[in-house]
């Protein structure tokens, strides 16, 4: 690629004609920065006012213009109302704000022309306040006009003028894409003939004789289903594909430490369970141990479902880098479960002579330089902690392995400082684990630098969990089987999304819920939020542990917690407000004993059709890739994860559930052009087009 090519689409918006620093700064706010993000600010709708149409072939939803003779004119409290007359047919403007300049232009027998969004119903053809001039004094901007996502003080018309600048700006040399060749090795077809032809047909499309037809074009463009759609598309993952590949290979270009294929730990541990492994804990073992026995470093993700033995694993895969003299750091997004993690290592390892320390930003100054003292002499050899271990002055003696639980909750950059950690000239193997059971296209999306493995078999204890959907208006019920539960000397959990009392959102908060249930039940009851000192929520939560508190009153933060099988019994209150992962995590957090478990969703009434389907999905079913499968069809991405990590994809079109077989086929492209020598140029100039920021793993 030439450099002028090359420094035009990756120059500032400030590097086109016209644009200063304020409208630089509007631009920022609809997260464009660089020519080429003007590029990528597609449009989301059309206006068709490249020709007059005839009353009588107007559609339902289509905005057209037309033009014709007022015949009747109503004034009512409701607004205006103008029967519009041409030769084929009559239409109604409705206008629902009347002022003095429309009650004298809108007279019988005025020529007006119009363009609005036609709607049709049983009141007739409507068109409501459409933008009008009387035929013959001016004329509308004319052609296919897109409509592009706007911020304040930012016209359509200068977004229009904006992006015709950027198209000029990098026509003048090529814009590097794959070649149809690519395309059809890999089974794409229906594409664009090249990345700027199809830029230019989605921001200023074609115009087209017939109107059907012209309809139909617009409407694959809209959801994005046109061939120059897919182009684009195609080009962003591929892009995506091969920046985690560069990534993986960065990664690869450093040794790892090689560990032993027998653990004398591993073997102690296991002899200290009271059960034994399932088949799939013992394959994903072996899957890590097979990784670690070479220089070359582990990068692989761990999935399972709630309850499935993550942590175990985890753990014996430890054992393996600990028996070969190397430390290992454990690390979780969250301070509770970080704490859960440190009391089931110490558990586990003190017995079995391994040091076991812990890691945390709230700790005191004292305790955390006598802690990173040990860490450096080698006094602990697992160090568990939060984003703690990442800090610069965090100095491992002998990091071997970096376990990472909840991986989703942390983006590539936290994961890759965490492998600057080794030793002079080395980096850790990286084990990352999730509970959030991700759909193989997110996970593509999210990891494609790093393998995977399932744990997809529950431990044979585990008790099912029955699950019922009950409207918030039957609480008392619901109460009522609380004090049952609790006084059979069973546990339970009642979780409501907030902690405090909300003008803005109608949901039981959880200081007020505990509140009302002291006073309405004769049991002991907890409370434990995000918003309490850590170590009064880990003193609550080992209060429920102990059986010392009959019900939890709790926020999602027990959505990752302490293990209780003596908790039977979880309520979720608003359930219609947490993602269907969350609940199913949630749920998860009951149903570890040999009693009968029950989770119970209360809802607040009326529920929509897609709250509906949500909830019936959890209540009949209990595997967790299938929930989160629907979840992500239902909501998105950005709803199962969470907007910050998704973001982090960066995508600008493509959509990981619509495109699902062309993150297939990108995947694939984009193995090839990494593997093959000739086309390294062309995988380099695709990436520096799409993600800039990532050129320092490329090494180009």
């Amino acid at each position: 690629m030439s450099q002028a090519t090359t420094s035009m689409i990756n120059l500032p918006m400030t590097a086109l004609s016209g644009v200063g620093e304020s409208l630089a700064g509007r631009l920022a706010d609809l997260g464009i920065h660089r020519i080429f993000d003007m590029l990528m600010h597609l449009p989301r709708d059309y206006e068709d006012r490249s020709r007059l149409v005839p009353i009588r072939d107007v559609q339902h939803g289509m905005s057209a213009l037309v033009a014709g003779v007022v015949t009747h004119v109503e004034n009512s409290r409701s607004g205006m109302s103008v029967a519009l007359e041409d030769e084929t047919g009559v239409l109604v403007l409705r206008f629902f704000k009347v002022y003095a300049g429309l009650k004298n232009t809108m007279v019988v027998g005025a020529n007006i022309t119009a363009f609005g969004e036609i709607k049709i119903s049983r009141y007739g053809v409507q068109m409501a306040h459409p933008e009008y001039h009387v035929t013959g004094t001016k004329a509308f901007e004319s052609g296919l006009l897109p409509i592009y996502p706007a911020v304040k003080g930012l016209h359509q018309n200068k977004l229009r003028q904006l992006v015709r600048l950027a198209i000029n700006a990098v026509s003048r040399e090529p814009l590097h894409c794959l070649t149809l060749q690519d395309l059809s090795a890999a089974g794409v077809t229906g594409v664009q003939a090249d990345l700027l032809s199809a830029l230019k047909q989605i921001h200023l499309p074609d115009k087209d004789a017939d109107i059907f037809a012209q309809t139909a074009l617009l409407e694959d463009l809209k959801e994005r289903t046109h061939p120059a759609c897919r182009r684009i598309i195609i080009e962003e993952l591929v892009a995506h594909q091969l920046a985690f590949l560069y990534r993986r290979n960065n990664i690869y270009q450093h040794k790892a430490p090689r560990c032993q294929t027998y653990s004398e730990l591993a073997s102690q541990l296991m002899a200290s369970l009271p059960f034994g492994l399932t088949g799939a804990q013992k394959r994903v073992i072996a899957d890590a141990v097979a990784d670690m026995r070479t220089s070359r470093p582990m990068l692989r993700l761990i999935q399972g479902d709630v309850g499935a033995g993550k942590t175990l694993v985890a753990a014996l895969t430890a054992c393996y880098a600990l028996d070969s003299g190397w430390q290992v750091a454990v690390m979780a997004p969250t301070e509770i479960l970080a704490e859960q993690h440190f009391i089931n290592f110490q558990k586990w390892f003190e017995p079995l002579g391994v040091g076991v320390g812990f890691l945390a930003g709230k700790q005191s100054a004292k305790e955390r330089a006598a802690m990173l003292e040990r860490i450096v002499d080698n006094e602990v050899q697992i160090v568990v902690g939060t984003h703690a271990l990442f800090q610069d002055g965090v100095v491992f003696a002998k990091l071997g392995l970096a376990i990472i639980d909840e991986q989703h909750r942390f983006g590539v950059e936290q994961r890759l400082r965490l492998a600057n950690k080794g030793v002079a000239n080395s980096t850790p193997h990286q084990l990352a684990m999730t509970a959030t059971p991700i759909p193989r296209t997110l996970a593509m999306s999210m990891y494609g630098d790093m393998d995977v493995s399932v744990i997809d078999e529950l431990p044979p204890n585990r008790t099912p969990i029955t699950t019922v959907t009950i409207s918030r208006d039957r609480r008392d019920e619901v109460i009522e089987r609380i004090r049952v539960n609790c006084k059979d000397g069973k546990q339970a959990y009642w979780v409501c999304p907030l902690v405090e009392e909300s003008s803005v959102l109608d949901a039981q908060s959880a200081e007020l819920l505990y509140e009302d249930l002291c006073d309405r039940l004769d049991i002991r009851i907890g409370l434990v939020h995000g918003k309490m000192k850590p170590n009064d929520k880990q003193a609550v939560m080992n209060e429920f542990k102990l059986g010392n508190i009959d019900l939890l009153v709790a926020t999602t933060v027990i959505e990752v917690g302490v293990d209780v099988p003596n908790a039977s019994l979880m309520v979720i209150e608003n359930a219609e407000r947490l993602g269907l992962s969350q609940l199913h995590q949630l749920r998860g957090r009951v149903g570890r004993g040999s009693a009968k478990s029950f989770c119970v969703l209360l809802y607040q009434t009326p529920l929509s059709p897609t709250g509906i389907e949500r909830l019936n999905v959890l209540r009949d079913s209990t595997d967790g890739f299938v929930i989160a499968q629907k979840d992500l069809e239902l909501r998105g991405a950005g709803e199962l994860l969470g907007k910050r990590q998704t973001g982090d994809m960066g995508y600008y079109l493509a959509d990981i559930v619509r495109d699902e077989v062309l993150l297939t086929a990108a995947q694939s492209i984009a193995h090839k052009l990494i593997e093959s020598p000739d086309r390294q140029a062309l995988a380099h100039q695709i990436v520096n087009t799409w993600l800039p920021d990532t050129k320092e793993y490329v090494n180009a």
